[in-house]
């Protein structure tokens, strides 16, 4: 046990501090220090505190001194703490725009380290200015729903008016709803957002805690009948990154079904933004490519064969065999052939050379084979392969350009994969 002759000569000391509003805060911080020693002179010491604030002249030194005071008599656990708070809320409100909300936000951030949650929300709501009132409320919002207080965050959300804290707010709620598994509030919290990249955040949290949870088909529906409900400036927006995101978490068969919904543009778009999220999962490629619509086949493999030539890998040899053997569209055929030439699947990409009919077509499906053959320095098999075009024009074509290109080769040059623009500029003479 401490001294009382000590504790008495400190508090002595303390009467001798000059400025009021540090004397003040000097006995309210003794106060708690000696609450922690278990001493009983701690409530002298806060009486001292109390006191000491009558000599302060300037009102806002006041005010802080109070906010101050009512933070330690708050940690040695005194009751009284709440009425001093609200003496420093009285004066404030007296105090004009910013300096009202300044002090407020102070006395909110000493109530939240202090956990008077409740009471910080009571006087973050008092604050005049709408934004930095949401600023302070999303504070409180975060902190209601890490303690699962939903209720209370959902009241929070109501007094929240500008953006983005209404929909930083608004998602952290859906992903409480959505852990507990409230599939209906988090709906109707879905509803309510307002703005472009906090829907597409929310979709984006759905998505992954749907399939993650592996949420019946039926929820998963609900929430694509509220994508497709919103204005019309949001709606296919929201419900194509929702679709996108199920897509690529695995649920193809999902997408699928609920394209049908969309209009047709709306259904490429969809389906090419999800290409290009898995085009580095081969397994999901070969999955959407096997279960497109017949409708929707043509557009998606032309997007994704362009793609895939940007760049060929031989890692996307199956599902390019895929949209081969799904299409009779020569022009894809021709895509589908080329890409396979180009990562030295020959035999696969005369397969499919093969079925080209189109005079024009062809010498480019098999000029292709043959200018990869040329690469690889095997020109046997490369001039055999241009005389399967059996068309007159287009084949003396074809063999001229590639006998050019046998001696642009033995001139140790680089032979030019560009038939299928000299074939252009061809057809344009005939």
């Amino acid at each position: 046990m401490i001294n009382k002759k000590l504790i008495d000569e400190i508090l002595e000391l303390a009467s001798v501090i000059r400025d009021p509003y540090f004397r003040a805060i000097s006995y309210a911080r003794l106060g708690y220090e000696l609450f922690l020693l278990k001493s009983g002179e701690y409530k002298k010491a806060f009486t001292k505190a109390i006191e000491t604030t009558k000599y302060i002249d300037d009102p806002v030194s006041m005010v802080r001194a109070l906010i101050e005071i009512a933070r330690y008599l708050e940690k040695a656990k005194i009751p009284a703490s709440g009425k001093v708070f609200h003496q420093a809320f009285e004066m404030i409100q007296k105090f004009p725009d910013p300096l009202h909300d300044e002090l407020i936000e102070g006395m909110t951030s000493v109530l939240l380290e202090i956990r008077r949650y409740d009471d910080a929300l009571f006087y973050a709501n008092e604050m005049r200015d709408k934004t930095k009132k949401s600023e302070v409320l999303l504070k409180l919002l975060t902190l209601y729903v890490k303690r699962g207080n939903i209720r209370k965050a959902h009241l929070i959300l109501k007094n929240i008016t500008e953006e983005p804290w209404y929909s930083i707010a608004a998602l952290e709620l859906l992903k409480a709803h959505l852990k507990r598994e409230e599939f209906g509030s988090a709906i109707k919290i879905f509803q309510g957002l307002r703005n472009r990249h906090w829907i597409n955040e929310a979709v984006k949290e759905i998505a992954i805690h749907l399939k993650s949870h592996k949420a019946p088909k039926a929820t998963f529906e609900k929430f694509v009948d509220v994508a497709l409900s919103m204005s019309d400036e949001l709606s296919f927006d929201t419900l194509r990154n929702l679709l996108v995101e199920l897509g690529s978490s695995g649920e193809i068969d999902f997408v699928m079904r609920i394209l049908r919904k969309m209009p047709p543009d709306e259904r490429i778009k969809t389906l090419n933004e999800l290409l290009v999220r898995i085009m580095e999962n081969e397994k999901l490629l070969e999955e959407l490519m096997s279960n497109l619509d017949k409708e929707n086949f043509i557009p998606v493999a032309k997007f994704l064969l362009t793609k895939l030539l940007e760049k060929p890998d031989k890692s996307y040899t199956k599902v390019v065999e895929i949209i081969g053997a799904r299409t009779g569209n020569e022009r894809i055929l021709v895509k589908v052939v080329t890409f396979l030439a180009k990562v030295g699947e020959y035999d696969k990409a005369l397969h499919f050379a093969h079925r080209v009919t189109d005079n024009h077509l062809r010498s480019l499906a098999f000029g292709s084979i043959a200018v990869n053959l040329l690469k690889k320095g095997d020109i046997d098999r490369a001039i055999d392969t241009a005389l399967e075009v059996k068309d007159p024009k287009w084949g003396s074509w074809l063999l001229g350009e590639l006998l050019v290109k046998i001696l642009e080769l033995a001139r140790d040059r680089d032979v030019k994969d560009d038939l299928e623009m000299r074939a252009k500029e061809q057809r344009e003479l005939w």
